[in-house]
């Protein structure tokens, strides 16, 4: 009697909580249903890098690729076509920061390090990968809504280079 009364509780609080959870869905279901969603066209800039291992701030470009498209409120998609180039979002405020960003990729993944990859390239598709090929950033009232200290970095690793970044924005409004 027990057992069967402990399974007919397990199995109400089941039931109980697939109905709730189901309540939830379609509360968000019809949340969502409310947002508008529009894609933006996608804009792009071209880059130039100055060495091997280089990181520009690039926030102002992202923001100017922003204001063309017209995205005031949403999302904007920053991301770098290139298998030896990446982009990160990290502090802006010492420039030691980047440097120290290199140092520690370079005690990663060196240079010299018997790659079987015949252009002599590895370590730079290896750090492009650690970096990603794309970042995320709220676009709110029109401005990139980076922290305080926060800022854009296009990610060089194969330079010099002229390089493509490309922006695509989802407007929320």
């Amino acid at each position: 009697m027990r057992q069967n009364a402990g399974y007919y509780i397990a199995n109400t609080l089941k039931r109980e909580a697939c109905r709730d959870f189901f309540r939830s869905v379609e509360t968000f279901r019809f949340i969502i249903s409310e947002v508008r969603i529009k894609w933006l066209p996608m804009n792009e800039f071209t880059i130039q890098t100055r060495s091997r291992t280089d990181f520009i701030n690039i926030d102002r470009l992202v923001a100017e690729a922003v204001r063309e498209a017209g995205l005031t409120d949403g999302v904007a998609t920053v991301f770098i076509p290139h298998t030896t180039a990446g982009v990160t979002i990290n502090e802006n405020a010492d420039p030691d920061v980047t440097a120290d960003m290199e140092m520690v990729l370079d005690r990663m993944v060196p240079w010299n390090g018997g790659y079987n990859h015949s252009e002599g390239n590895t370590a730079a598709h290896v750090k492009a990968s650690m970096m990603g090929s794309s970042a995320q950033v709220v676009v709110s009232g029109g401005t990139l809504q980076l922290g305080t200290w926060q800022s854009l970095y296009f990610c060089e690793f194969d330079g010099p280079r002229t390089r493509q970044v490309w922006i695509k924005g989802i407007s929320t409004e």
